[in-house]
């Protein structure tokens, strides 16, 4: 069976330092843009691809492996669309060469969790409230 790639101008190569994970993620500060579950989704589609970055895997295989829910492998892998190291179109996935520039792509932690959201503002109120200041 031919595959054709989903992204042919990102097919990924191994990269030029030694390492078989592109160094860059480290460099390029991608590790902080996603929390951990999001990148055990990215270190098996490295694991399982071919040498041009294709891989097939069902989301009930891929939820077997990683031990997670649907729900959560389905933003897992958003995330990695989002930080535009795959391409997916189901059932391929595409793990890609890393951008040149990746300063155009967004934290996933700037999106502040709802819990964390409402702390926050319990906190402002407190201070407030010690402060003697009105709300």
């Amino acid at each position: 069976m031919t595959r054709a790639l989903l992204c042919p101008q990102r097919r990924r190569q191994i990269p030029s330092q030694f390492s078989w994970v592109d160094q860059r993620l480290v460099r390029h500060h991608y590790f902080e843009r996603a929390p951990g579950d999001v990148w055990a989704l990215y270190l098996f589609l490295v694991t399982v691809a071919d040498a041009q970055g294709l891989s097939y895997y069902s989301e009930r295989t891929l939820c077997r492996h990683l031990r997670c829910e649907g729900e959560r492998l389905i933003q897992a892998r958003q995330a990695l669309q989002d930080l535009q190291l795959i391409a997916y179109r189901d059932p391929l996935y595409q793990v890609l060469a890393l951008p040149n520039d990746p300063a155009g792509i967004a934290p996933l932690r700037a999106r502040p969790r709802p819990d964390a959201l409402h702390a926050r503002q319990q906190l402002q109120r407190l201070r407030h409230h010690l402060r003697g200041q009105p709300l």
